[in-house]
């Protein structure tokens, strides 16, 4: 049984309600007219969730932001309100009651574009939309790049990618009215995880929650956070029923994290002997709405294969309007290496080396 398989005495069905822009402000969220609704049971915003400290950094706010804005949606898709109702159609009638007013606002979707001194800021904390720069040094690259006969600079785009698992997003949740104790019946790569994250945005002890983990249909990286499962909690306990809720394909792909998109600058040095005696990159990785791009992981893969005293790596995590990037198989490695092998292959096609030779003499040493 896959997670959407789950059924349960009661069971009633929940929708989300996601935002059609890509950056806007909030000013109001009317659940009054879907409430009324005669089949449905309840609804909810981020309002119900555990109040976030307001002086708790955006990385620790994304953790509830990111399940249903609060104050302003960051990406087209991004949840705004959820409903539950007796039926999935009365639910989907019932979403469409919901009254959102939207302020809305520019928005961009490279990180080229969000580091520009006229950017749109997703997080006012956040100037040029830089979550973070970590550096990695080693030696001195300027006396390295002198000593080099041949330097090679390119630069390197890659797109947000999805992970494309097949089965959706599910999560079934009862908050059991008698004892308190949520169960949460979900897909995912770790039902600890699960567990952890979902007992911080509801504001309750992790013992009082289990999660099930059912069959998974493919997760690749991408099914190791929350999206629906304290939506499916809180709207259980409003409703004193289990809820289930399941996303669309069109959901996965607007509101669940892909990789990261990147821009990648690589300068590399050689003899012409072809001995590395100099490499630097400056690496812009995609967080989409929220701080957490791999790009700390494609920082320290990128140049590990070889042996360089002099080398530096610039690594950007920067915000944009799109999802909260996740992982996907060896998050932020396969891009690094791919721009680092390209250049070297360029290195030993000028020198005129065997590819594989010139990695054997460069090759990094215990």
């Amino acid at each position: 049984q896959y997670g959407a398989d789950i059924q349960l005495p009661g069971l009633i069905w929940g929708k989300v309600l996601r935002s059609p822009h890509a950056h806007a402000r909030i000013r109001s969220i009317d659940t009054s007219k879907a409430e009324a609704h005669p089949d449905v049971r309840a609804a909810v915003t981020s309002a119900d969730f555990a109040p976030v400290d307001a002086d708790a950094d955006v990385g620790t706010r994304a953790v509830s932001d990111n399940l249903l804005a609060r104050g302003k949606v960051l990406y087209k898709g991004h949840a705004v309100a959820a409903v539950a109702a007796s039926s999935q159609h009365a639910a989907e009638e019932a979403m469409a009651l919901i009254d959102v007013k939207y302020e809305v606002l520019p928005s961009v979707s490279s990180v080229e574009d969000a580091m520009k001194p006229d950017a749109p800021r997703l997080h006012e904390e956040l100037e040029g939309n830089v979550a973070s720069h970590n550096k990695l040094d080693i030696g001195d690259i300027e006396k390295g790049f002198s000593e080099a006969d041949v330097v090679i600079e390119r630069e390197f785009r890659t797109d947000t990618v999805h992970q494309g698992y097949i089965e959706p997003h599910s999560a079934t949740a009862w908050w059991n009215p008698g004892d308190d104790k949520i169960t949460v019946w979900c897909s995912s790569q770790g039902h600890f995880q699960i567990r952890d994250r979902t007992a911080l945005v509801l504001g309750v002890p992790e013992s009082q929650i289990k999660v099930v983990p059912m069959e998974i249909g493919g997760g690749f990286g991408g099914k190791t956070t929350i999206y629906l499962e304290p939506v499916a909690a809180l709207l259980s306990k409003k409703s004193g029923v289990p809820v289930k809720v399941t996303m669309t394909r069109a959901e996965v792909l607007e509101a669940s994290g892909p990789t990261a998109g990147t821009y990648m600058k690589i300068k590399m040095g050689t003899t012409n002997e072809g001995r590395l005696t100099a490499a630097y990159a400056d690496l812009r990785f995609e967080a989409g709405a929220f701080p957490g791009s791999p790009v700390g992981a494609a920082a320290q893969c990128l140049f590990s294969p070889y042996s360089i005293d002099n080398a530096r790596v610039d690594a950007y995590d920067i915000v944009d309007n799109k999802p909260k990037s996740t992982a996907y198989r060896a998050p932020g490695a396969p891009a690094g290496a791919f721009a680092t092998e390209i250049v070297v292959d360029e290195l030993c096609e000028k020198l005129s080396i065997d590819p594989l030779e010139f990695r054997i003499l460069n090759s990094a040493k215990e």
